[in-house]
């Protein structure tokens, strides 16, 4: 597909990867993703409704965008979640989701008459009491029941694991150890400053502590390398002879932003160019005004930084003067 100058950056990113997260709300209460009191939820009226999804989708995807990702919130804690699912599945992109997995078990006909075919589910922990520390809710033998359904039904599943110190460094080895027999990716993610999640560096579990652990029980040659795909976030690896492979997602210590074709547009109709930005622009507005979309999406998406919303300084992305202007990962949508 031709590129579309659009959405190409003044770094000359083209970028064809639409995130949309379709809710604020969500069954957990996950530690870094909000703050424990919860958000002040956006009014439903100021969120996009289906309709609104598929036209400014629609929109996207003439443009040049060739996969859509929906999030939350939790997207399936959605009423009209089936609904908005089939209607993006008749646009010629990929779709996909990530979801916590507490409700696949009732979206398994739903994602393959979508044509869905891999799904991030977020799991940070192996051990029940522990889920339910950083969840603040006991739904872990559901989780554990529904990511062995989704194998059992052909999907490829990635697990998505923010890695906490202090709380659940101890276990990468075991998650590794999940894909001696099964087909899953472990996305080893960075835990990422926002509003609300009490980050400091302290809690981080750098790309290269992953790596040393791993390698205390795995000899350095045993651990492949593997292609990333183009526009990856993931350095990907995998013990040989293991079934499936993990990945390290490593947003602070190691940035990807010089390959990113991210854009995110938020559930009350915002696109963000960038995870970390506190810029926004709002599509739902001019759309509701009758006024076309284009040419504040083209303005949008040439303003991106060219590294994390213009934190290029290590310090000025740690400071919580800083991120805690953004929204919680929660209201943003990952």
């Amino acid at each position: 597909m031709t590129k579309n100058k659009v959405l190409i950056d003044s770094h000359g990113r083209n970028h064809n990867y639409l995130r949309i997260s379709i809710t604020e709300n969500c069954n957990l209460r996950c530690t870094y993703c909000m703050p424990a009191e919860g958000i002040q939820l956006t009014p439903k009226k100021h969120l996009m409704s289906a309709d609104e999804i598929i036209e400014i989708a629609s929109t996207f995807v003439s443009l040049g965008v060739t996969k859509i990702r929906l999030t939350g919130g939790e997207p399936l804690v959605r009423k009209d979640a089936k609904e908005i699912l089939l209607r993006l599945s008749k646009l010629e992109t990929e779709l996909t989701l990530t979801t916590n997995g507490l409700f696949v078990h009732d979206y398994i006909t739903v994602f393959k008459e979508a044509g869905i075919k891999a799904l991030n589910v977020s799991i940070d922990t192996l051990q029940k009491d522990k889920f339910a520390q950083i969840t603040r809710r006991d739904e872990f033998d559901k989780l554990d029941e529904n990511i062995r359904l989704l194998l059992a039904e052909g999907f490829i599943v990635k697990l998505n694991v923010v890695l906490i110190k202090g709380f659940n460094e101890n276990e990468i080895l075991d998650f590794i150890d999940l894909t001696k027999d099964k087909n899953l990716q472990i996305r080893f993610i960075e835990f990422m400053p926002f509003d609300g999640n009490n980050w400091d560096k302290s809690k981080l579990v750098s790309q290269a502590e992953i790596l040393h652990t791993i390698q205390e029980l795995h000899a350095k040659e045993a651990i492949e390398r593997l292609i990333d795909k183009p526009n990856d976030t993931a350095r990907n690896y995998k013990i040989k002879n293991y079934c499936g492979s993990f990945a390290i997602i490593s947003s602070v210590t190691n940035p990807f932003c010089n390959t990113c074709n991210r854009i995110r547009l938020t559930a009350d109709g915002k696109l963000k160019n960038c995870l970390f930005s506190n810029s926004e622009t709002s599509l739902l507005e001019a759309l509701r005004n009758g006024d076309s979309i284009l040419p504040l999406i083209e303005k949008n998406i040439y303003s991106k930084k060219g590294i994390r919303a213009g934190l290029d300084d290590q310090n000025a992305f740690e400071n919580p003067l800083v991120f805690n202007k953004n929204r919680s990962m929660i209201a943003i949508g990952g």
